[in-house]
């Protein structure tokens, strides 16, 4: 009897993959035939198994997560008391985990992981992967201790496991938790030991020259977060210097590089996600050095990159004829591979966005913010969608700032610092309240908020937000008449600016000098303050401050009685404010304007943004 029902369930899990692999498949035959195995009472093992591989194909094939989700419960919990059986047992635990995560349960899978990791210490492989999936979601609750304390023990066990690969993972790891938990001065001594190690390495070009792209990333990232923009420059250069290594035709496929040692199969991101990532670091560095041209340019070089990037994600799950060993990590990589292109997606639309603006371009920098609020309908989790909400009120309330429109920009200003946990977002858009109290003479509500974002009130790391502190101190001085101050801060914001190319900070401390020398009837230091802020806003280009400096220098002239520049800087004047008015009621006709006064809940229902 036994040996008839051995025959019977290995037929219907022969059956069950014939299904499977058929083209198109059959997955409702290929789910009947696997649940059919039960009835013949297999063994243990073969339970588990099946019982997992249910869990898998109506997880990646249905919309049943319930019965998904039991699936795979019974899978772990039977799989824990089977020696030797690690691909079904942790494979299980790292399934249900990832799906109670999905489903916004992270308290359910941390016991799961935990109990997990504690029974793999001999399986290298499962052992990593499992303390990289806990920590994720740890740093994913903003449980930034416990994800970097996971991510050293890691280290600790990559290095006595001998998988240097891993190891150096493990370490970058734990250097981008640190930044994004603003960390700075335990960052430097962690990503010169990376960098140390890169290096050194002596294993696979391929291996060191992924691993370089990481460690450049973070190096990237650490300097503009400090708004280092001259300091970064030459890792910069480096960066896309090895991207373009990476994106070669010959450079083989992210598993080849992995290679086959037990324990190092893993990647940060794929080549064509790094891709990506190193347009929108290029993106970040030239809008903080004030190249907005330069900066758009590459925006629409990324956006269109993600849109082949997702393309192809999806002729591929449509093919459905991967190994079934496979279809799980397909399945979590489509899945964390949307969440990513999702933010990446996000961040670049958002520069855009902020380009525009400074570039004058209202119902541009419009239609940017409208795409951006389109796509926090479209967050593939909430939490995502939580993380860039404060930032869009910013862009809002800056957005309302250019059209004159300072009760709209308040409430947007107030909205995204009471919805951010960000301190240099509240930093910036505590900055830029302040200029909306200043415009609107609000000098008791002024004072009380330049105390908290004084300079010396500021982290040490952040050196651009520091610099524009002492220019917003500066443009106070200048409004309460208070020259000689004003010309004091102002400079210290020139030397922070220049010692980093902070190109449009420097443009806007320049002409406010020249205003300021202007009000004192020393036009000779007016004038040399003024030209060198009308060329390097042209460069930028930036409307506003050429706008200011065109009115500057149109005085000047009259001053010095020179009436043909005098009347060139008048009709320059003109046409800049000719164009900004017809762009600021281009602005006003469009639905998208409402935006302004959205400042709670989710975004309201607009037109469809245009491409």
């Amino acid at each position: 009897m036994a040996s008839t029902q051995d025959a019977w369930y290995i037929s219907l899990l022969g059956l069950a993959e014939h299904f499977r692999t058929s083209n198109p498949p059959d997955i409702k035959s290929c789910i009947q035939c696997l649940q059919a195995v039960f009835n013949f009472k297999p063994p243990q093992r073969v339970e588990a198994r099946t019982h997992l591989q249910l869990g898998n194909i109506l997880l990646t094939h249905t919309k049943n997560i319930d019965l998904a989700r039991t699936h795979l419960e019974q899978s772990w919990c039977m799989s824990q008391t089977i020696n030797g059986f690690d691909d079904v047992k942790f494979e299980a635990a790292s399934v249900l985990a990832d799906l109670f995560e999905a489903q916004g349960q992270p308290s359910h899978s941390k016991p799961i992981l935990r109990k997990a990791i504690e029974l793999s210490q001999h399986s290298v492989y499962w052992h990593c992967r499992l303390i990289f999936q806990l920590a994720q979601i740890h740093a994913t609750e903003k449980e930034y201790e416990v994800a970097s304390s996971l991510l050293g023990v890691g280290v600790d066990y990559a290095q006595i496991s001998n998988v240097a690969y891993t190891r150096v993972l493990f370490l970058l790891s734990r250097v981008m938790l640190l930044l994004i938990d603003k960390r700075i001065t335990e960052v430097l001594p962690l990503l010169n030991q990376a960098g140390h190690l890169v290096d050194a390495w002596s294993g696979s070009h391929h291996q060191k020259e992924y691993l370089k792209v990481f460690f450049l990333v973070l190096q990237v990232c650490h300097y503009l977060m400090a708004g280092q923009v001259k300091s970064v420059k030459p890792c910069l250069k480096q960066l896309q210097q090895s991207i373009q290594a990476i994106m070669a035709p010959q450079w083989p496929d992210d598993d080849t590089v992995c290679g086959s040692v037990q324990g190092e199969s893993f990647v940060w991101m794929s080549r064509q996600q790094l891709y990506v990532l190193v347009y929108l670091v290029t993106v970040m560095h030239s809008a903080q050095a004030g190249y907005m041209e330069k900066a758009h340019k590459y925006t629409e070089k990324a956006l269109a990159q993600i849109d082949k990037l997702t393309s192809k994600t999806c002729e591929k799950d449509a093919l459905g004829n991967e190994k079934c060993e496979r279809e799980e990590r397909e399945r979590v990589r489509s899945r964390k591979g949307a969440i990513l292109a999702w933010r990446l997606r996000m961040a670049l639309v958002e520069h855009a966005a902020l380009c525009r603006l400074v570039a004058g371009g209202k119902a541009h920098a419009l239609h940017e913010i409208a795409r951006a609020a389109h796509l926090l309908t479209q967050a593939p989790e909430p939490a995502t969608a939580e993380l860039h909400t404060p930032q869009l009120h910013c862009l809002l309330g800056l957005y309302a700032m250019s059209m004159n429109c300072m009760d709209a920009a308040e409430a947007q200003f107030h909205t995204a610092i009471n919805m951010s946990q960000e301190r240099d977002l509240w930093m910036f858009a505590k900055l830029n309240l302040a200029i909306v109290y200043l415009r609107g003479r609000r000098d008791s509500e002024l004072t009380i908020l330049m105390e908290q974002v004084r300079p010396e009130a500021l982290p040490a790391y952040a050196h651009g937000l520091r610099a524009a502190s002492y220019y917003v101190l500066g443009l106070q001085a200048f409004f309460q008449a208070r020259y000689n101050e004003a010309k004091r801060y102002l400079r210290e914001t020139l030397k922070m600016a220049n010692a980093e190319d902070l190109n449009r900070l420097t443009s806007c401390s320049l002409v406010l000098l020249g205003h300021i020398f202007l009000s004192i009837n020393n036009s000779r230091e007016s004038m040399n303050m003024v030209t060198p802020a009308m060329q390097l806003a042209s460069k930028i280009p930036d409307v506003h401050v050429q706008l200011w400096a065109s009115a500057i220098l149109k005085d000047l002239y009259r001053l010095a009685g020179d009436s043909e520049r005098e009347n060139e800087a008048y009709q320059m004047h003109c046409n800049f404010s000719q164009a900004l008015l017809k762009d600021h009621f281009q602005a006003t006709q469009l639905a998208q304007h409402a935006l302004v006064q959205w400042t709670s809940g989710p975004p309201p229902a607009l037109p469809p943004p245009q491409p």
